[in-house]
């Protein structure tokens, strides 16, 4: 195994950061850059269910249309290292809709080295309702 060095935290942190930026634009093409093509996200916690592949997660944006967030915010992202070479990563997201609303989610994330570099292969989505709330 080899440790992961601080460009290798700089960017996987770009890759979390990125994430509202496409999905903002709607460039669900791009997200290829970020995620693995057999990508697990885990959207269950917020009626979603679990979309298999970068195909699924594309489609489900599309779906949503105007129901999708206008913005997505990234903060708080905390990465481990795990022993096996990969990295957990831990971050939380807000999410502002059109009528001015928010909401609050934690990722969490599984990231590997791929050939085309750092890839985001899990991710599941926890909704934030309850303060103090322990997943």
């Amino acid at each position: 195994m080899t440790p992961i060095t601080t460009d290798d935290r700089i960017t996987i942190t770009d890759l979390i950061n990125s994430h509202g930026h496409l999905t903002d634009r709607g460039d669900f093409d791009g997200l290829s850059t970020l995620f693995t093509e057999d990508v697990v996200y885990d959207v269950s916690a917020l009626g979603g269910g679990k979309l298999v592949g970068l195909a699924a997660v594309r489609e489900a944006g599309l779906a949503l249309a105007d129901a999708n967030p206008v913005a997505h915010h990234v903060t708080n992202i905390v990465l481990r290292e795990t022993a096996d070479g990969t990295v957990k990563a831990l971050s939380k997201g807000l999410g502002v809709m059109a009528d001015g609303s928010t909401g609050s989610v934690t990722y969490e994330d599984t990231v590997e080295r791929t050939a085309a570099g750092w890839r985001i292969t899990q991710r599941i989505v926890r909704a934030r309702r309850t303060p103090l709330h322990q997943d």
